[in-house]
């Protein structure tokens, strides 16, 4: 088998992918669930760590496992059947949606999570715009099927408003809440029944699989059962949306199926859809130096890659930073010397990592698709680009305006130098940007949400032993600003800071005062996103 060939069977094998949803929809659980049914862990945690209960693999930050919530990104591969499955597991909270998008960029496909006692919610809707914007496909789950909720129906009606994409149902519920026991699948038109094994779902659930007009179904279900999801499915045939896998891979489509990530029932049948219907690693977009745009095809081009992500501390003994690369295009072979576009140097490529949660594994080999962790000795920055070539880079990830803003200082000023360490390791993550007065040295710090600064402080006490104190300063938005600073005119209340990058940007106390400086500079661009 020559080189190029093994290389296409590499990138036909992979499924790289993100797990979006509102919090507390049951997205963590469902990465569990994939552990399990990969192997890949014998029993699957419970995402809150209850007394005797494993916390969830891929929550690994104390604060997470503490609080129950998902708040940096994790990235994990392992393999499930006969793919290699690259799962990103995202945050679901909207303080870190700025992590969640730069993210999802590194997915070639989305699995939407959705509580049906809750349908489409906030955080949903902003982030299936997000892979709308990049043109990412979207697969539906409805999840919690096994406590009360809401009408499968309207809740495949409530997708399509919302989200303004067509739903197609390639399974449906046998029961729901307390009497939800299997699903039928739509393409082979079988009835798949679970039986329990254990509490919380910590094995896998048992499968029998009957002919849908079988004496067994309507034995099982009884014939009032029976009746109704007969007649559920002739209205799915007569007026639901026919499924097509090029509609999906254009997004014009998203595949529905029902589950219950915590009992398992559903969860096998829609992981094997998922590794069928997943597109594998595809071309991706460039922008060579001269401004032209070129595409990197993940076989015929040389290795290249980019980072989409920066975590400090996953290793707490020797207080390292680790950059996150999503490999776009050719084989990685560990030590490869490789362009680092942004420093116009080379760069080699030691140690790198695979992961599950915050276990390391040394990797000699990665394929497009892969995501690689590499010890970052301060080189890389989020969306660096790296190639065998040089002389392009990928599309820039963009950066959202802050909206809450604050001083920080340590209380033991004999902690200061562990202190900036902790906050320059944690700005370069992303999470927090540190802005600076306008022509001038006073420091202030920047947010999209409160939960950020809570773990900022949690992180630099936990992690650098430095306790802080937090003074909120009264701005509401902000936004850059483009055009001849000498010019600008700001409101009175406004303050006008400088971000990392010296790009100037204006502090509002808000929304009215952000608009009427719009207003009075019209020579002058307030932007919301820097790309």
């Amino acid at each position: 088998m020559n080189n190029s060939t093994s290389l296409q069977d590499a990138v036909t094998q992979r499924r790289t992918f993100a797990i979006i949803s509102h919090p507390d929809a049951g997205k963590t659980t469902l990465t569990e669930k994939l552990l399990l049914y990969s192997g890949m862990i014998l029993t699957a945690g419970m995402v809150k760590g209850r007394k005797g209960r494993k916390s969830a693999t891929s929550d690994w930050m104390a604060m997470e496992q503490e609080r129950g919530i998902s708040i940096t990104s994790s990235a994990m591969q392992f393999a499930y059947k006969d793919t290699i499955i690259n799962v990103l597991d995202t945050p679901g909270h909207e303080d870190f949606s700025e992590d969640t998008y730069r993210t999802l960029t590194a997915a070639d496909c989305a699995i939407m999570v959705i509580d049906a006692s809750k349908g489409v919610e906030k955080q949903t809707r902003k982030l299936f715009e997000v892979c709308r914007l990049r043109q990412i496909p979207v697969l539906t789950l409805i999840n919690k099927m096994d406590m009360p909720g809401r009408d499968p129906l309207e809740l495949m009606h409530e997708v399509e408003n919302v989200l303004q994409i067509h739903s197609s149902a390639l399974n449906w519920p046998i029961g729901a809440g307390k009497d939800f026991q299997g699903v039928v699948d739509r393409t082979t038109n079988e009835c798949i029944f679970f039986t329990k094994t254990s509490v919380g779902g910590a094995q896998k659930a048992e499968i029998s699989r009957f002919p849908r007009n079988s004496p067994e179904v309507k034995a099982k279900i009884g014939a009032e059962e029976y009746e109704k999801l007969t007649q559920e499915l002739d209205l799915l045939e007569i007026a639901g949306n026919p499924y097509s896998q090029d509609d999906f891979l254009a997004g014009k489509v998203t595949p529905v199926f029902f589950a219950s990530a915590l009992t398992n029932f559903g969860i096998e049948p829609f992981f094997d859809a998922f590794i069928h219907l997943a597109p594998c690693p595809h071309m991706r977009l460039a922008n060579k130096f001269d401004g032209t745009e070129i595409e990197i095809d993940p076989v015929k081009q040389p290795f290249s890659g980019y980072v989409f992500k920066l975590q400090a501390n996953m290793d707490r003994r020797h207080r390292d930073s680790m950059a996150f690369i999503r490999i776009c295009s050719g084989r990685f072979d560990r030590d490869l010397i490789v362009k680092h576009s942004r420093l116009g140097k080379e760069v080699r490529l030691s140690r790198p990592h695979g992961m599950v949660a915050g276990e390391r594994t040394t990797l000699d080999v990665a394929y497009p698709g892969d995501i690689i962790g590499v010890i970052n000795p301060s080189l890389f920055a989020i969306g660096d680009t790296i190639s065998m070539t040089g002389g392009f880079n990928f599309k820039p990830l963009p950066q959202f305006q802050p909206e809450i803003f604050a001083k920080l200082y340590p209380k033991d000023v004999g902690k200061r130098k562990a202190f900036d360490k902790g906050v320059l390791q944690l700005i370069e993550e992303g999470a927090i940007q540190m802005l600076k007065a306008y022509q001038g040295q006073e420091l202030i710090f920047a947010a999209v949400g409160q939960l950020q600064f809570e773990v900022m402080q949690y992180r630099l006490k936990d992690e650098y032993g430095v306790e802080t104190v937090l003074t909120p300063l009264p701005y509401q938005c902000s936004a850059w600003v483009r055009g001849d600073m000498k010019t600008f005119s700001k409101p009175s209340n406004a303050l006008i800071v400088e971000d990392r990058q010296g790009n100037p940007m204006v502090l509002f106390s808000s929304q009215w005062e952000k608009q009427y400086c719009a207003n009075q500079n019209p020579k002058h661009e307030l932007v919301d996103v820097m790309v």
